[in-house]
């Protein structure tokens, strides 16, 4: 009862004020972007965020979770004000959240987009969002992603705001469970046996580089990693108000340093979690990250005002909705309220759940048939 009597009040501000935001949306997508592409995409980011600062509110002032930066000044001093390829292990159930605190104190959270599941874009509100922000959304079958990841990059080359792509080349949330399958495949396979990550599939971050190497600068190393002192982060810690701290290492790599070839792509995708690996291994003995400076990401007030704004918005428009309604008058109208809140509740539960790594799919992991590269490549093939 006592995450209900949070999450009911939160469901119904995050979800009416969404469907708002997304009606919004769906105007412009349908007036001003058949007319300008570059001024739906200004609007839109605008309005995006409107929802998203919300999220990023639950963290900085709800939950009060603490995300610290580690990375040098030139990369801090850049990120928001160039359009990046940014590639993360995916550690934890709100990685996805970190990214959009980090946008937002870069000031391109309207502007940050993300290679998610399929699935993703039927959330209510928040999926409807992604959509209409030009998110990228993959089936898991690279027989029919390759093509969708191409045009959804190709789009990209000519938007006229810094923008950040995010990449999970694990293609799946880390659990103790997937981990042990990563590690069996290593071992069939002849790579380095992970111990904090799991084994990258490199076909979508090929892919991506090919297509974004004449107008993305830099791509961000992301390496997410929780203290021992701190509780890992979940939604639901997150709408119980439970803090957390989140420890994020960032390092550049400029696109034009990159090799020319797929397969030397590939390989720099696997050196770069073979090092991520052990960088996680340093964090577990360290507790922090040393080879970075710790920077100074502060809490805006930003979010705390759009919250506000909606709240005194929702309240005053459901106010005198229900006094021209008489809608809590009669037993039909106290039975559509009812129905309404259980709809907010269940929407919610769907949220959480879908943020939990444990009901996350499983990468495929294919069986081991030699340990030549070609049947390397094969299997990895399969489980891509």
């Amino acid at each position: 009862m006592a995450i209900a009597a949070v999450v009911v009040p939160l469901g119904l501000l995050f979800f009416s004020s969404g469907l708002l935001v997304n009606l919004i949306q769906a105007i412009c997508y349908v007036v001003v972007r058949p007319v300008s592409k570059n001024m739906y995409r200004r609007i839109n980011r605008v309005v995006a965020e409107l929802l998203w600062l919300e999220l990023v509110w639950v963290i900085d002032w709800w939950a009060g979770v603490k995300i610290q930066v580690f990375t040098d000044h030139e990369t801090f001093r850049l990120m928001g004000k160039e359009h990046a390829l940014v590639i993360s292990n995916h550690r934890s159930d709100i990685d996805w959240l970190v990214g959009w605190v980090l946008s937002q104190r870069s000031g391109c959270l309207g502007s940050t987009l993300a290679v998610m599941k399929k699935s993703s874009k039927f959330l209510p509100v928040i999926g409807w969002s992604m959509w209409f922000s030009e998110y990228l959304f993959l089936e898991r079958s690279w027989a029919k992603d390759e093509s969708t990841l191409k045009s959804g990059i190709q789009r990209l080359s000519d938007y006229p705001l810094p923008f950040w792509l995010a990449l999970f080349v694990e293609g799946t949330r880390f659990t103790q469970a997937k981990l042990l399958a990563a590690q069996e495949y290593a071992t069939s396979t002849g790579l380095p046996v992970p111990r904090n990550v799991l084994i990258p599939r490199t076909k979508g971050f090929v892919s991506a580089v090919s297509h974004m190497r004449s107008f993305v600068p830099a791509i961000y190393d992301v390496t997410v990693a929780i203290p021992k002192t701190s509780p890992a982060p979940t939604m639901l810690r997150l709408f119980k108000g439970q803090p957390s701290v989140v420890h994020v290492h960032i390092k550049r790599h400029l696109m034009k340093e990159f090799p020319e070839t797929d397969e030397a792509v590939a390989q720099w995708c696997r050196d770069i979690f073979v090092a991520k690996d052990a960088l996680l291994d340093k964090h577990i003995a360290e507790d922090t990250f040393s080879d970075k400076e710790l920077q100074d990401t502060g809490r805006p007030i930003k979010s705390l005002l759009v919250v506000i704004s909606w709240v005194c918005l929702v309240v005053a428009g459901s106010v005198k909705f229900l006094q021209r309604s008489s809608l809590l008058s009669s037993w039909k109208g106290v039975a559509f309220s009812v129905v309404g809140l259980a709809v907010v509740t269940a929407l919610m539960q769907i949220l959480i759940q879908f943020s939990q790594s444990e009901r996350s799919n499983p990468a495929k992991i294919a069986p081991a048939k030699s340990k030549n590269k070609e049947g390397l490549e094969t299997r990895k093939d399969k489980q891509q």
